[in-house]
């Protein structure tokens, strides 16, 4: 079975959801990040602050298109993945993308109480996150609304999403 790539804005749940989703289906999870962070033996924050965003995603793309040939896997990426080069196009010609959908007010809260830091969001109070993320999410929408599939990531519903899953699989 080719790669199932969950994208959508950090914070949305995907690494959550993509775990239990591989469960369900008996396939293997990945994070992008964690395999980031192992290929280059730097957490993301540290390489952020090291060497800056744009070599970030140049090592980013280069990783994601490794995943291209994976078989049986579910792979949550990073929220600006699909956004850089031809990722977007790369994954949905390799596999099944899905869309990890919420609103800013509901994504902030989240990244609010996240137990892990965001090197985009550093420093910013909660009314520039609010904000940031409201005009990040806009910007992002028109890689994200290209994904095979859309979600509610407050309440996905998993079964459901599973039977689409296999159905786009079947028919190529």
């Amino acid at each position: 079975m080719r790669p199932v790539y969950l994208i959508g804005f950090m914070g949305a749940g995907k690494t959550t959801l993509g775990k239990r989703l591989a469960t369900a289906m008996g396939l293997t999870f990945q994070d992008l990040d964690h395999l980031f962070e192992e290929k280059y033996k730097l957490n993301i924050n540290s390489f952020f602050e090291k060497y800056g965003e744009n070599l970030f995603r140049k090592f980013e793309y280069e990783l994601i298109k490794s995943t291209y040939e994976m078989q049986d896997v579910v792979i949550s990426t990073g929220g600006g993945t699909p956004c850089f080069f031809d990722s977007m196009q790369g994954m949905n010609q390799n596999g099944v993308t899905v869309y990890m959908q919420t609103t800013p007010a509901g994504l902030t809260s989240r990244l609010v109480n996240a137990k892990r830091q965001r090197p985009l969001l550093e420093g910013k109070s909660p009314e520039e996150l609010i904000l940031y993320v409201t005009e990040k999410l806009k910007e992002r929408e028109k890689w994200y609304t290209q994904a095979h599939f859309k979600i509610d990531a407050i309440n996905p519903d998993l079964p459901k999403l599973i039977g689409e899953i296999y159905s786009l699989i079947s028919e190529k």
